[in-house]
């Protein structure tokens, strides 16, 4: 179509059979520039003509204000007859020039407005074949599209076909729904007697808690002790140094500091024979971590996560080393409140829990607050009591329901994660 239009406009055949669509375009577009171009010339030396001429004869009307006639030399009126005189033209040329400027208006005026027409109706052929052509590449592309989901659906009805055949979906979805309810009953059955166990421990050692917060204050000031006197010996070895240098005796100054050490070694060892009510704590505490039945201080929650879920990446984003903006240390429920509070439906924030060895997932509702327990007490992630799934990391727990609500009922999705509010994070205890 844009071919023939540019063979109308006397474009060489040869030339437009060497051009692609693209490069016909472009020299489409100079040429109706050009003659348009043309056109504004022509238009522009007419209205100056034509201006020209009613300026003349205007000066004609307003320069005479009245009339003097020549005379000749017999005192008579001279008069001028056109066409006379000589080198005057013929009234008939004269006429007939006249005649064929005003012919040659005519024709151009009627050649200008038959290309305004033409232009007019080469620009509509055009934008007809552009918008055809459009139409032609989109009902192909939407032809190939349903002719793939056909073929998709085909497929995907033959496999069910097949599956219903054999019985496999049905079959697995029993098999798979059983074992979830056996897990459950198991996983039900060991946290109830845990709980029990902690209830119990709380109610007989209440006692046994305030003696161990009384040792473990009495050994941390002890291991202050030992690390001061060993300091003030070290000082003192320096300054015997620098001073035995000084005055180059230091055979004497190695006898001083074997003085110093054996008093050093001496205070140690009556330290460690001196009765230590902390001594059969502090050692299974320093080599080898055996968890208690329950968190019972935020001392033992700081050692159990470094023990246990550190080395499992836990609080971490996926596959870096920062932490995940969801993670808080060990806050209260009403700190954890606090922050969500003008947050929108939706926000979250995983905190530390003091209750269980796990977590507590804070959750922004319309209404109000929800607080889920996560279990941790296993090698697996989990919901305690809401949802069945096991997860091998906390964050592929909260990826997880990113995507899939928490509980049927409420239809909880994490959305927005709640950050930290202070400039120093409520989780540095546990990465100190």
């Amino acid at each position: 179509m844009l071919q023939q239009i540019l063979r109308d406009m006397y474009i060489d055949p040869e030339l437009l059979a060497e051009l692609n669509e693209e490069q016909k375009q472009i020299l489409f577009y100079k040429m109706r520039e050009e003659q348009l171009r043309r056109w504004r010339e022509r238009e522009e030396k007419a209205q100056m003509e034509d201006a020209l001429l009613k300026k003349t004869a205007r000066l004609k009307r307003s320069n005479g204000k009245r009339v003097q006639w020549l005379h000749g030399s017999d005192d008579e009126v001279w008069v001028w007859v056109m066409g006379e005189a000589t080198g005057d033209k013929p009234y008939e040329q004269i006429s007939e020039e006249l005649i064929a400027e005003r012919a040659r208006q005519q024709a151009q005026k009627e050649a200008e407005e038959l290309w305004r027409q033409k232009e007019a109706e080469i620009t509509k052929k055009f934008r007809d074949a552009m918008a055809k052509e459009k139409a032609r590449i989109v009902a192909e592309k939407w032809k190939i599209e349903i002719e793939d989901r056909k073929a998709a659906k085909l497929i995907e009805e033959k496999i069910q076909e097949e599956l219903k055949r054999k019985g496999v979906e049905e079959e697995e979805r029993q098999k798979g729904e059983e074992l979830i309810r056996q897990q459950e009953e198991l996983r039900a059955k060991e946290l109830y007697l845990s709980l029990k166990q902690a209830q119990q421990h709380s109610q007989h050692n209440e006692h046994e808690d305030q003696e161990w917060a009384e040792q473990l204050r009495r050994s941390k000031a002890a291991d202050e002790e030992r690390s001061h006197k060993a300091r003030r010996a070290r000082d003192e070895y320096r300054r015997q140094s620098l001073r035995a240098i000084q005055k180059g005796k230091v055979a004497g100054l190695s006898s001083l500091f074997r003085g110093t050490s054996l008093n050093n070694d001496q205070e140690t060892k009556l330290n460690n024979n001196s009765p230590s009510p902390l001594m059969t704590l502090t050692a299974p505490f320093s080599k080898v971590w055996e968890r208690p039945s329950r968190p019972f201080s935020r001392e033992i929650i700081i050692r159990w996560f470094k023990e246990e879920q550190l080395p499992r990446r836990a609080g971490f984003e996926r596959n870096t080393n920062n932490i995940a903006p969801w993670f808080h240390g060990i806050i209260s429920r009403q700190e954890a409140e606090e922050l969500l509070m003008n947050k929108s439906e939706g926000a979250f924030l995983v905190r530390v829990s003091e209750k269980i060895w796990g977590y507590a997932l804070s959750y922004r509702q319309q209404s109000g607050f929800k607080h889920f327990l996560v279990d941790a007490s296993g090698d697996f992630y989990s919901f305690l009591g809401v949802d069945p799934n096991r997860h091998a990391t906390l964050t592929d727990l909260i990826d997880f329901h990113k995507e899939e609500i928490i509980t049927s009922s409420g239809g909880e999705l994490l959305l927005e994660p709640c950050g930290q509010r202070r400039n120093q994070p409520d989780y540095s205890p546990l990465f100190e």
